[in-house]
């Protein structure tokens, strides 16, 4: 894409690849402490990433990533996403995310004995925003 004055640099890293670099005109993610919007010209910032739904507009066209924890920074219409693990929208595996609701919320039920709630409840988390991430257009 043609720098339009518009947009800023992107780049999503995981530990075994890089994931997206280009330039976009929108991000919004999930931080520590909620969602939060970046646009160009954004004051340096840093932040930790919490397990959600990433946005980016490219183009004019919108993606969606699933995000793990990790941390976000721009500065100087540079943006870095430093996360655990990071899934594109069309690489979600909806079966796959089906079927770990389907335990978790299973699990959730039954409560037996030795049941990690916590744990159980993140699971949910993760399929469920997985799950609704793939319905995002």
């Amino acid at each position: 894409m043609t720098d339009t004055g518009k947009s800023f640099e992107l780049e999503i890293l995981t530990p075994l690849k890089s994931v997206f670099k280009g330039q976009v005109e929108y991000v919004m993610a999930t931080g520590a402490d909620g969602l939060f919007g970046v646009l160009i010209n954004h004051a340096p910032m840093l932040s930790g990433l919490g397990f959600g739904p990433m946005k980016i507009r490219s183009g004019g066209q919108d993606s969606w990533f699933v995000l793990s924890d990790g941390f976000f920074e721009i500065r100087k219409n540079v943006a870095t996403l430093l996360v655990d693990t990071a899934e594109a929208k069309e690489n979600i595996d909806v079966k796959r995310a089906e079927a770990a609701k389907d335990r978790a919320m299973k699990r959730l039920h039954e409560r037996q004995d030795n049941l990690d709630v916590d744990r159980a409840r993140a699971a949910l988390h993760r399929a469920l925003t997985r799950l609704s991430t793939v319905e995002r257009r």
